[in-house]
């Protein structure tokens, strides 16, 4: 008898919890191989993993006020003002006034904050080229599928 994940009649059912277990094990697994360079990474730089996803947030999305970082990050004011004070202590963002309202701050990224995302979306891409190696053209298309309808899922809510 073979196994259920290998019956070709599962394949148009969905997966059921046990299946979207072992895939959330899949993913914590990518998730320490691919983190493992991006630590190092962040180590050199001292910047905390929180503080390197506004950055990421900041260099795809450009310029953010105050308030979308607190929600972005799910963060009180000041918990993200001090958040962006880090950042910039260390050079990698800077404020400046809103050109329309001086009361509200912008916050944006430094060449220097730019180079260091930069840095780590190529390992990214090193580690994922290594991936791609193992599937075949139609499988590495599927992939990139998957991944884009789960980045619209992500990006257009925010929980």
């Amino acid at each position: 008898m073979t196994p259920a994940a290998d019956h070709p009649n599962n394949q148009l059912n969905p997966l059921n919890l046990e299946e979207v277990d072992s895939l959330a094990e899949i993913i914590m697994v990518m998730q320490r191989r691919f983190l493992a360079s991006l630590m190092g990474e962040l180590a050199r730089g001292k910047v905390s993993f929180p503080q390197f996803f506004l950055l990421g947030h900041l260099c795809s999305q450009g310029p953010s006020g105050m308030s979308c970082i607190a929600a972005l990050m799910d963060h009180s004011m000041p918990a993200a003002t001090g958040l962006v004070q880090r950042l910039e202590k260390l050079g990698y963002i800077k404020r400046s006034s809103d050109k329309e309202d001086r009361r509200k701050v912008r916050v944006q990224t430094t060449q220097k904050g730019s180079r260091l995302v930069e840095g780590v979306r190529k390992e990214m891409a090193v580690n994922l080229e290594k991936v791609m190696e193992l599937l075949e053209p139609a499988e590495q298309r599927a992939w990139l599928d998957i991944y884009k309808k789960i980045h619209d899922y992500c990006t257009s809510c925010h929980r």
